[in-house]
């Protein structure tokens, strides 16, 4: 394995985001800041509480969750969308640098941010609502499985995109409404039981479920069943890609 080579592209992406740094960190934290100021004071009013959790910290993991996801994708997406776009990708296509590499670089150092960006809206959230931490190991790991896991979303997504359309097809028109409607603001116990049962089927609701248990240790899926589903969606996402150079699927601009 060529560690010089995925040491540079690595350190690469990690310089990007420093160079972006408004972009890439505060606008979330800001964003995110919005939603409390929103969310946990015009609703929170009128919902003093939910599981036993009040309002305002029963949703810190999901806007956690809903920054992660949505910055895995973006970061990774466009670190390999954009050499692509910019015709730099023939030097890295050119250099003794396996598929396998390529992947871990940039999937490692989106990963990385979007990991860093979560625990810095954890910071933000503690000074709006007191939160506390039942499970932090189990945090961590949803955490940073969700980070993985998305950037090898983001990453499939850079390689198959043709264009900036289709870069911000899937995040804007997939997975903001599945994050929203995955029970990032509720409970889907509150929700008619016909409509519990449909929301089952949407994969964020384990993400969302998993990570707020290991906060509150109240969940609407078990802890077990939510971890499995992350594994299981992350390798998928693994098989996906290793299945595009398998079968001779290349970057290219």
């Amino acid at each position: 394995m060529n560690l010089h080579a995925i040491r540079a592209i690595y350190r690469f992406e990690m310089a990007r985001t420093f160079r972006t740094l408004l972009q890439s960190i505060v606008s979330p934290v800001v964003s995110t800041s919005l939603y409390f100021v929103v969310f946990g004071s015009a609703i929170g009013s009128r919902i003093p509480e939910v599981g036993g959790v009040s309002y305002g910290a029963f949703i810190v993991p999901g806007l956690v969750m809903l920054s992660l996801l949505t910055q895995s994708i973006s970061n990774a997406s466009f670190g390999i969308y954009f050499p692509k776009f910019s015709g730099t990708i023939y030097e890295l296509l050119s250099a003794p640098v396996s598929a396998f590499e390529i992947v871990i670089s940039y999937v490692g150092a989106a990963a990385t941010k979007s990991i860093a960006l979560g625990l810095i809206i954890l910071a933000t959230a503690a000074l709006f609502v007191p939160l506390r931490i039942m499970h932090p190991g189990v945090m961590l790991l949803f955490l940073a499985l969700t980070a993985v896991t998305f950037s090898l979303l983001g990453f499939i997504i850079g390689i198959w995109a043709d264009g900036f359309e289709k870069l911000q097809f899937i995040p804007t028109l997939i997975v903001t409404p599945l994050t929203f409607l995955g029970g990032s603001f509720y409970s889907i116990d509150m929700l008619p039981p016909f409509w519990q049962k449909v929301t089952l089927f949407n994969p964020v609701v384990y993400l969302i479920s998993g990570f707020r248990w290991s906060f509150y240790g109240v969940a609407d899926v078990s802890v077990g069943i939510s971890l499995g589903m992350t594994l299981l969606f992350m390798t998928l996402c693994m098989g996906v890609v290793a299945y595009m150079f398998k079968t001779g699927y290349r970057l290219k601009s």
